[in-house]
């Protein structure tokens, strides 16, 4: 049996397959925020409960907001900053008493894609989070890419291209820089600027909504998220030029980003052509824990 865990900023979910990717059983329970050990103590309760209830002993591969530091193992690059300069695989290994494998949460969506889900049969994956924050993961012939420094797939924290003069210097970011990818195209960002115009706090999927009865400003907030996202994937096509783009978080959620975005980012490469499939992740909010499950294979 294979466990997977995927500890999220706003969610902790688990579950539990079989060497084949059945579903046995899957748990979920919202992330005691900034209470480091509290995250640690459901993780533990979590792999008790999934092997009591299947009878059965289970790997155990656990996604982070965030990634260890190659050498230290010290948690780093976390928008759970909580985890940041902590032993969290040490401590999650004192905790539960087994060996286990720990990587980034989207490392683990970006392997869970490439190998049963919509990247599958893809040399080359990358893997784009839009969700609370930004983010993504490579994966190469099925299996995740980290580099020598555990920051490959960090999209997120790239600066916006092309900014105007309006997006510069651009928003603080928790990583201590301006004007990251992240401030720009979470969701969160999406909802912050509707704000910005209005005064008004409404979340992401009811400002779409407003977009589709034809609402002026929520149709040109869009246009100007969709223009931001593609500006930051040009430079991934550019430099990286991946097999296909696996879309997930929130925003992937919306079904206009598939007809938008690819003329979008068409525009903003150094080639003339662009072929590159853009697609939504085949197993949603689900890739993540997963991907982790899949780490032990």
């Amino acid at each position: 049996m294979l466990i997977g865990i995927d500890w999220g900023g706003t969610k902790i979910e688990s579950v539990a397959l079989d060497a084949t990717g059945k579903e046995l059983l899957r748990l979920r329970q919202d992330t005691p925020r900034h209470d480091y050990d509290g995250c640690i103590r459901i993780i533990k309760e979590m792999i008790d409960k999934l092997e009591a209830e299947t009878d059965q002993t289970g790997s155990i591969g656990i996604g982070i907001p965030g990634s260890l530091e190659p050498v230290s193992r010290l948690g780093k690059g976390a928008s759970s900053t909580w985890l940041l300069g902590r032993p969290v695989e040490a401590d999650l290994v004192k905790v539960i008493q087994r060996e286990i494998r720990v990587e980034n949460d989207a490392d683990c969506f970006a392997a869970s894609e490439a190998v049963d889900g919509a990247g599958a049969g893809h040399n080359v994956v990358f893997a784009v989070i839009l969700g609370s924050g930004a983010g993504a993961g490579i994966a190469v012939g099925g299996k995740a890419h980290h580099g020598p420094n555990n920051s490959g797939g960090e999209w997120g924290h790239n600066p916006l291209p092309f900014p105007n003069v309006t997006e510069i210097p651009g928003k603080a970011c928790y990583c201590g820089r301006h004007g990251c990818m992240e401030t720009w195209v979470a969701g969160r960002a999406f909802e912050a600027e509707y704000m910005n115009h209005t005064g008004k706090e409404l979340k992401a999927r009811d400002i779409i909504e407003k977009k589709r009865a034809g609402d002026h400003l929520s149709n040109l907030l869009w246009d100007r998220y969709v223009d931001r996202v593609a500006r930051g994937l040009a430079t991934v096509v550019n430099t990286l030029d991946p097999d296909i783009l696996v879309m997930g978080g929130g925003m992937s959620n919306v079904d206009e980003l598939y007809d938008d975005l690819p003329p979008a980012l068409a525009k903003r490469t150094f080639s003339t052509v662009f072929h590159t499939p853009i697609v939504r992740a085949k197993h949603g909010d689900s890739s993540g824990v997963r991907g982790a499950a899949w780490l032990w294979k």
